[in-house]
Parts: C-alpha cells; structure tokens; sequence
C-alpha cells in the first residue's frame, strides 16, 4: 500500500480465503492471528501487554506498506494492536494500543525474492511457528506450554487458562498420542473476526455545492443512525450530538463531509501527509509525536476510521472500545531498526467528542 504524490488510499474489509492471508502473500488484513513479516524475533510478552489492565493486547490489523526505493524496506508491514477491555479505553488516550514496523529487504532469509504463487497446498510454508514457539491462542511469541501434556504452546498463563476452558481439556491426553490432534482446537473468543483489507485510490468530485446547516445536521443524525457509525454513538441523545457540531463544527464537518464519499472506508493511507481529524481537539503538535529512536523524526503514515469498530465484534457490556480515529506515525526514514526486529512506532488517539470516560 502505497499513496501516489498526494492521493489518498482506501482501505476497505473484504471477506477473503483465510490461507489468502498469511505471510508469504504479505498481506494486509483486519482480525485474526497476525500474518507475521519477519518469522523470527518476534515482539516480546512485556511489549504486547495492555500497559492499563496487563493482559495481552489482541491483534487488531496489518498494513503492508512496501517502500521499493529503499532496498531495505522492500517489504515492510505495520502492526497494530489493541486491548478489547473497555475499562482501558480512556478519553484520547493511547495506552491500550500499541504499533509495530518490521521490514526485509528483497533477498531475505524467509521469502523468495520473486512474487509468490498463490496455491493453497504451500501456503503455510514458510511460517512463525517454523522459526521459534508461537501462541495456540493469539499467534504471538509463546514462552510457556501446557503443564500436563507440554505439546500446546502460549504467550502466557491467561492465554492457556482460556484455551484449557474453551477446548484443550478435551484433547489435553490425547496430544501426546497425536500432535495433529492440537489442531481441532477452532474455538477461539480471543481473536477478532478476520477480514482481508482492500485498497482504491480516493476519488474526490471537482466541486461540490455547499449545503445548509440543516442539511448538515440531517445527514450527520442519519449517518450516526446507520450501520456504519460506531455503535455506541448510535445511541447517543441528539442534543449531544447538536453541541458537537457546534464546538467542533468546522473540523467535523470536514471529516463527515470526506467519508461520505465512501462511507465504508476503514483505512486512510497518505503518508508524510495530514490526517483527516474528526475534531478540532487533541489534534498533535509536532513535539507531540516523538522521534524514532535512531533521531528521525516521524511522520504520519495512516490513519483506522471510526467504521471498522463495526467489525469488532466485542461484547463487553456498556464498557466498549472506542475511537475517532487512530493516527500512525513511522519513522520518516524507515530505518534499519526494523529489519532485525520489530520496532514500536506512535499511535495518536483522537476521539469523536467529550463525553468520553475520564
């Protein structure tokens, strides 16, 4: 994924082949286990940690985003994940996420350095899990196995609780009889629904006649009606919503009046460019976002809409995850941090209004 001069790129969720999504397609992909880049050296535990709650994040979507000019970034993904629980999701606040860059160059140890053939018989092949232990439940770095049968392996003791619950009880004895056996293990309420993310250039119409206010106001209350406003704000009093528009009317009205164009965009890709901000509030200053650690500054690569909330699929009671929208920012060199390991990059959290939990 890659924006020409100053377009911008839609993201949108696709349901996809599931085999279509692993690594050696180099995929870009909402839900699921993460399709790593770099087979080996994975993110550490300590690092994948909710830094609120300190249960494991889940793997929210990755962005491939090559840059072939730079011969080490030939391939180059970024990884985004985020903690379910509701009660960490505080007001433009950014602790219950976290980012990732990692990148190959052409010739690599994993990847043949021509495009890949799509045939389901070799997909798995190569994969994390011929590299180093990896997670039954989550598809992370795992460092601990099943106490009884010591076949299954997991991130951590939350991680194989749950399986035991869910499913490995059932077959925890006969693992050691059978190793195919692990692989009937297919329940899993760890893992978010997976969808393949798709991309089109956006398309903006050579002009477009202002509307009234209450024209405005008519379509924002039908948008926030509909399937593709975040479900909490469905059910939000229109007074709240009539006092947004007036504090935040300009800016507002601008990131409404964009993705109508194409409502169900989930992604904004425009790198080294603006974000669309949903508020005039919390927007960044440039000492806000921190350098790389190598001294480059970051830049802003893309940004997750408000609409793939409707494709979480999270049922916490009223304590919800919530967004107005995620901006990532990377390392304007892309340095060569990120091959050997995967490195953290800066997410910026901005949400919809101000009646949001403190």
């Amino acid at each position: 994924m890659a924006a020409a001069s100053n377009s911008v790129e839609l993201g949108f969720v696709e349901k996809r082949t599931p085999w279509k999504l692993r690594s050696k397609f180099f995929p870009s992909k909402f839900g699921g286990c993460p399709a790593w880049l770099r087979l080996n050296n994975l993110p550490n535990r300590s690092d994948m940690l909710c830094k609120t709650c300190k249960k494991p994040l889940s793997f929210l979507m990755q962005v491939y985003a090559p840059i072939p000019e730079i011969e080490s970034a030939f391939h180059r993904t970024l990884f985004l994940f985020v903690c379910v629980y509701g009660k960490c999701n505080l007001r433009n606040d950014n602790t219950n996420f976290v980012v990732f860059r990692n990148q190959l160059p052409r010739k690599n140890e994993f990847y043949s350095s021509e495009p890949p053939i799509y045939n389901e018989k070799s997909s798995s092949d190569p994969s994390a899990g011929k590299y180093q232990p990896i997670c039954v439940v989550c598809g992370c770095a795992a460092s601990i196995k099943c106490s009884k049968c010591s076949e299954v392996d997991y991130c951590c003791e939350d991680h194989r609780d749950n399986d035991w619950k869910w499913n490995h009880q059932n077959v925890c004895e006969k693992e050691s009889n059978n190793s195919g056996t692990k692989k009937k293990n297919i329940v899993n309420k760890f893992l978010l629904p997976e969808y393949e993310l798709v991309t089109e250039t956006e398309e903006l119409p050579s002009t477009t006649p202002e509307k009234s206010d209450e024209e405005k106001m008519k379509e924002y209350r039908q948008f926030m009606k509909s399937a593709k406003a975040p479900k909490d704000l469905q059910d939000d009093p229109l007074d709240e919503l009539d006092n947004l528009m007036k504090k935040n009317d300009k800016a507002f009205n601008k990131f409404q009046k964009r993705i109508k164009l194409e409502p169900e965009q989930v992604l904004r890709y425009q790198k080294g460019e603006t974000p669309l901000w949903v508020s005039a509030e919390h927007v960044p200053s440039e000492k806000d976002i921190p350098n790389c650690n190598c001294g480059a500054k970051r830049i802003f690569e893309f940004q997750v809409m408000p609409q793939l909330l409707n494709y979480l699929s999270i049922d916490n009671g009223d304590d919800i995850v919530d967004w107005g929208t995620l901006a990532v920012y990377t390392c304007s060199k892309s340095c060569e941090q990120g091959i050997e390991n995967y490195v953290k990059e800066f997410i910026w959290k901005q949400d919809v209004s101000d009646n949001r939990r403190e």
